[in-house]
């Protein structure tokens, strides 16, 4: 069974308020996240485990202390 195409709520959606609601839910206020990239490296097992207890005093994990870290880095050295 076929359903008719309503024609009064197609009408609706052109009303001011519908408008003003499609324009505050398709606009993305937020800027957007970068994707983070994959980056390797070698340290000694010793300075890692330094590092991670360091990181975990903040109340972060090993990436989030890495990324915390080269921040701060780049802030003290940007000159």
């Amino acid at each position: 069974m076929a359903l008719k195409k309503n024609v009064d709520l197609i009408e609706s959606e052109d009303s001011i308020s519908a408008k003003k609601a499609k324009q505050l839910f398709t606009h993305d206020s937020r800027p957007k996240r970068e994707n983070k990239i994959l980056t390797t490296f070698s340290i000694e097992p010793s300075f890692k485990r330094e590092l991670e207890e360091l990181f975990s005093g903040m109340g972060l994990g090993w990436a989030a202390g890495i990324r915390f870290a080269l921040r701060e880095f780049t802030k003290k050295y940007k000159e």
